[in-house]
């Protein structure tokens, strides 16, 4: 197949490239050009937010698939659907599991509310679009997302910590529950729903396919880290407590968070190739030693703010 991603040169992007070339498909990355592309692939150079720009490059270029990998709001997405109609055999679009309205009744389903006021609700409104425009369609809702390349500072936030054996601040009481997913297991999902005609116009929650306390995510990124799980110390504090301002004192939603994941095991034949810990193991020796992250200067100000309270 010859295969549009749009963006392809950032975590997500790069992996699903890999296992794409992997599979001998034809690879295009739309995207500003200010990255090296991968190996093996070509590149169509445009700015995605102008629509003008995406109809002058992509409407006389043929795809079997779109990836839309970096689309945010509606107005990103509109275009390329406009552009590509029914001239595509599949449009694959990732949006979030933040779009989920909070709930007491857990794990998340692809069938439950949306919050109309999350800071997602851009990928909702697209995902409603492609469900009324006549289009292939299927969409990807991940959690948390992990794994070489993350530009988020999640693993990396407690990585920080653990290797200056410097003590964890976690809000709450470290019980409420989590979920990350590795990057090349979201590749590899997406991968499988290529050709299979049950994800036409489904919606499909991605991650790992267990849950993890704050507490309990610590510890797994200590054993990564190649520490004692025991010998880190975790602080508990208050949140409500500080006035933190725009300022980010902790990478994870102070809520449960996690999705159910088997709607892609069972109709995509998809199952995640990383538990946690090996997740984390890879993601801290193929990019937060190798980045040299371990010796950068880190600002831990807030970290000492809460500590000399809590």
């Amino acid at each position: 197949m010859r295969i549009l991603i749009m963006g392809g040169t950032r975590f997500i992007g790069v992996a699903l490239t890999e296992k794409l070339l992997e599979a001998g498909h034809e690879v295009v990355l739309f995207n500003r050009g200010n990255k090296p592309i991968p190996e093996g692939t070509t590149q169509i150079n445009g700015d995605r937010t102008d629509a003008t720009q995406l109809k002058e490059k992509l409407t006389n270029e043929s795809f079997d698939v779109v990836f839309d990998n970096n689309g945010r709001e509606l107005s990103d997405t509109q275009p390329l659907v406009e552009i590509f109609g029914d001239r595509v055999q599949h449009f694959i679009y990732v949006s979030s599991a933040g779009v989920y309205l909070k709930s007491e009744q857990m794990p998340h389903r692809e069938g439950d509310p949306v919050d109309p006021k999350s800071r997602h609700k851009g990928k909702h409104e697209t995902e409603s679009y492609l469900a009324t425009a006549g289009i292939p369609w299927t969409s990807i809702r991940p959690t948390y997302i992990y794994g070489p390349q993350n530009y988020n500072d999640l693993e990396a936030w407690f990585f920080d910590r653990i290797v200056r054996d410097r003590a964890i601040p976690i809000p709450g009481n470290g019980a409420h529950f989590t979920q990350f997913g590795h990057v090349r297991d979201l590749a590899a999902a997406m991968v499988a729903v290529l050709g299979n005609e049950k994800a036409i116009a489904q919606i499909y929650n991605i991650s790992g396919d267990r849950y993890v306390t704050f507490d309990g995510l610590a510890r797994a990124c200590a054993t990564a880290a190649g520490k004692s799980p025991d010998a880190i110390k975790l602080v508990h504090y208050d949140p409500k407590q500080f006035d933190f301002g725009k300022r980010k004192a902790f990478p994870l939603r102070v809520q449960h968070f996690f999705a159910d994941v088997h709607k892609a095991m069972d109709e995509l034949n998809w199952q995640p190739e990383f538990d946690l810990v090996s997740g984390l193991k890879d993601s801290f020796q193929n990019d937060y030693l190798s980045s040299g992250r371990d010796r950068a200067e880190i600002d831990f100000s807030l970290d000492d703010e809460i500590l000399d309270r809590a």
